[in-house]
């Protein structure tokens, strides 16, 4: 399949990394490599170390970035594993690292995968391929319970119960096979009014499934710590989100990263010795101007958040 990729935020994100061309960065989430190869290009005796989960998105890469593969290192990997990728390419510190967060649009546009509610296909959903668990045993086995739970933790879905008692009856005369099947079946247990809403009615339901089958929030944070523990002082962490829940928490993270003290506020003298780690770039997150909106509308909920590690020598 061919892809036309626009990545989001393109410019303000290289703004944001300050690229020196003998540094080291890292996209923790090659995708189609749009980031990549922006920084690539910026690069003479420096190196970029490309991460994926999807082996998908590195056999393209191979092509793609080809001009520039005597200065990138692509890797199959979960940026949850970011500490042993670096440690493996002998990165002792980088001088930027970026986060493209949530399902590519590739992922999105190939209906096979199981990721879209406008395309049927088997429940599948998996970011890598050659993880265990699909959405098909997410839908299929899981508790009513535990469905109700990520639908709305996940999904925020407010018609949560609903949709899981309705997953849990249709089950039980035959396993839920296909995205369309399932599309069916969610919008079966909603409202009237909820169905003439702008937004599909499968959309939070699907988000929260996708969620779960590849354990992208409970990463976050860990991943997080293990960039910042991976940059060199005044190195640059630049993170992209693209729904709430991920916002909020890279958000409190990169808050709590940037906080150093944890005593108490009513302790006269700091006595735990904890020091900011990192200094927030922008309090506020970038979002794409009109020109990018017009030429891509997926990046309408691009939220791009920033920080510089500290050096401790300076504290």
């Amino acid at each position: 399949m061919e892809y036309t990729h626009k990545p989001v935020l393109l410019a303000p994100c290289i703004e944001a990394l300050r690229i020196r061309p003998d540094g080291v960065y890292v996209d923790g989430t090659l995708g189609r490599a749009g980031h990549s190869m922006e920084i690539a290009r910026r690069l003479t005796t420096g190196r970029l170390i490309c991460i994926d989960r999807d082996m998908a998105a590195i056999d393209a890469a191979k092509e793609r970035l080809a001009p520039y593969l005597d200065r990138v290192t692509l890797v199959h990997s979960n940026f949850s594993e970011l500490g042993g990728v670096l440690r493996e390419a002998g990165v002792a510190g980088a001088d930027g690292m970026l986060f493209d967060l949530g399902v590519s649009s590739p992922q999105l546009d190939d209906g096979a995968r199981g990721f879209s509610y406008m395309q049927d296909a088997p429940l599948d959903m998996r970011m890598d391929t050659s993880a265990p668990l699909t959405a098909y045993e997410v839908v299929n086995t899981w508790s009513g319970e535990e469905l109700r739970r990520i639908l709305w933790e996940y999904g925020e879905e407010r018609y949560a119960p609903a949709v899981a008692r309705a997953i849990v009856r249709a089950r039980e005369t035959a396993p839920v096979a296909t995205t369309l099947e399932l599309v069916e079946i969610i919008k079966s247990a909603m409202p009237p009014a909820a169905l003439r809403e702008k937004q599909h009615p499968a959309k939070r339901s699907f988000q929260a499934i996708r969620i779960a089958v590849n354990g992208e929030l409970d990463a976050l944070p860990p991943m997080l710590q293990s960039a910042v523990d991976g940059l060199n002082p005044g190195g640059r962490l630049a993170v992209i989100t693209f729904h709430s829940l991920e916002d909020r928490i890279v958000k409190q993270t990169l808050r709590d990263l940037a906080k150093g003290c944890t005593c108490p506020p009513e302790f006269p003298v700091c006595v735990c010795g904890n020091k900011p780690k990192i200094r927030l770039v922008t309090r506020k997150p970038i979002v794409a101007d009109g020109t990018e909106l017009a030429d891509n509308p997926r990046a309408r909920s691009a939220k791009l958040r920033v920080a510089e590690k500290c050096d401790p020598f300076d504290l």
